[in-house]
C-alpha cells in the first residue's frame, strides 16, 4: 500500500509499505478521507519521532476484523480516535482523559491507504459514523471534539462574551460553537479572508490583530470577554489577551508558542481579578460524542470549512497549503482518489 512519510514538513514521501493484516482484536480499515491538523504541521511537536506516517482526522471503513473483535464488522464506516484513555486511573475519574498516563498505543497515520487499528482503539476509540454523515465530514469530528472540551473547561455559557484569537480552522469551530451557544463573539486576526470567514460563521465583531488594536479594546469598554481563547501562538496575540479578559474570566491556550520562546504572565494583574488560565490540546470520549451529535445534527455545518480534496501523492501539497495559510481552511486528504475533488 502507499503511505506517505513525514521527515519534516518540506520532506514528505509516497512510499510503499507493507499492508498489514489485522490479528486477534485488530481490525484493518480502509482511509477514505484524513484531514490536515495544525498541530500536523508543527515541526518541533513532532520531529523527535521522524521519520513516521501522520493523520488522527480520519473517516474509514473495516475492511476486515481479527479475532475477538465482536462489536464491529467488515464494512461499517468508522471514525477511530488517535488515542484512547484507560478510564479507570484517578486522572480519568476525575475527567482529565486527555492526561490519563496509561496510554501505550496510538492510531498509526492516516495519510496511508490503510491503517491497522491496534485493540485499545478498537474497544474504546472506535464509534460507527451515522448514516447522514460523510467521510470528509467525520474529520471534523476530533478536532471539534477538543473544541467542545476547551468551552467545557472555560465554562462557556449563553450570554458570555468570548473572544476567539486566530481565526484558523480550530478558531472558526470555536467560532460555531460558541454561537451555537448563545454567546457574543469576537474574532480577531492578521489575515482578512479569515476574518471575512469568522463573520459569516456567525462573529459579531471581527478585528485585524495587527492594526486595529484600539478598535479591538474599544468594542470591550463597556464589556471584556469572559473567555477569551487563543488559537494562534503568536506572543502579541498573548499579550492581548491578558488585557482582554474580564474580572473573573478565563484564557484558554488551546494553542501554544514553540518550547524556545518565553511568555511572561503578569501575575499580580491576575491576583486581584480572579482570573483563570487555563490550557486545552485534546479531548475525551464524551467530547467525542458530543462533536459526533452537533455534526451529525447539522448544528454544527462543516462541509463549507473544506478548502481542498487532495490524493494522497500531494499530501505534500497538503502541508504547505497548511503552512500558509492563505488559501486554505480544511484541507483533506483522500488515499483512495487519484486527482482533486
Amino acid at each position: 500500500m502507499k503511505a506517505a512519510v513525514w521527515h519534516d514538513n518540506k520532506d514528505i514521501r509516497l512510499e510503499d509499505v507493507p499492508t498489514p493484516e489485522s490479528g486477534p482484536g485488530e481490525m484493518l480499515v480502509k482511509v477514505h478521507s484524513c484531514g490536515i491538523c495544525g498541530s500536523d504541521v508543527v515541526e518541533w511537536y513532532r520531529r523527535p519521532r521522524a521519520p513516521l506516517v501522520l493523520g488522527h482526522e480520519i473517516g474509514a471503513e473495516i475492511v476486515s476484523v481479527g479475532e475477538q473483535v465482536e462489536k464491529y464488522k467488515s464494512g461499517d464506516r468508522v471514525f477511530v480516535a488517535p488515542k484512547v484513555p484507560c478510564l479507570r486511573c484517578d486522572y480519568c475519574r476525575d475527567g482529565h482523559y486527555p492526561v490519563c498516563p496509561n496510554v501505550k498505543e496510538r492510531l498509526p497515520g492516516g495519510f496511508a491507504e490503510y491503517i491497522l487499528v491496534p485493540p485499545p482503539l478498537v474497544e474504546r476509540g472506535t464509534y460507527v459514523l451515522p448514516d447522514r454523515m460523510t467521510f470528509d465530514q467525520s474529520t471534523f469530528i476530533e478536532p471539534l471534539a477538543c473544541v467542545v472540551r476547551a468551552q467545557k473547561l472555560a465554562r462557556v455559557a449563553p450570554g458570555r462574551t468570548v473572544l476567539v484569537m486566530g481565526a484558523g480552522i480550530s478558531g472558526l469551530l470555536h467560532v460555531k460553537l460558541a454561537k451555537a451557544k448563545g454567546c457574543r463573539v469576537v474574532a480577531t486576526d492578521v489575515s482578512r479572508r479569515r476574518l471575512e470567514l469568522a463573520e459569516k460563521y456567525g462573529a459579531d465583531a471581527t478585528f485585524d490583530a495587527a492594526e486595529n488594536e484600539a478598535g479591538l479594546f474599544a468594542a470591550f469598554l463597556t464589556q471584556k470577554a469572559e473567555t477569551v481563547i487563543l488559537c494562534t501562538s503568536a506572543i502579541p496575540a498573548i499579550e492581548q489577551a491578558w488585557r482582554c479578559a474580564d474580572k473573573g474570566g478565563s484564557i484558554v491556550f488551546f494553542a501554544v508558542p514553540g518550547p524556545e520562546k518565553h511568555v511572561t504572565f503578569p501575575v499580580n494583574y491576575f491576583w486581584t481579578r480572579e482570573m483563570r488560565i487555563l490550557t486545552s490540546y485534546y479531548c475525551g470520549p464524551p467530547d467525542i460524542v458530543e462533536a459526533m451529535d452537533l455534526i451529525g445534527s447539522g448544528a454544527i455545518s462543516v462541509d463549507e470549512m473544506i478548502t481542498h480534496r487532495l490524493p494522497l501523492k500531494d499530501t505534500a501539497t497538503g502541508f504547505r497549503l497548511v503552512m500558509d495559510g492563505r488559501e486554505s481552511i480544511k484541507v483533506i486528504i483522500k488515499p483512495h482518489e487519484e486527482s482533486e475533488a
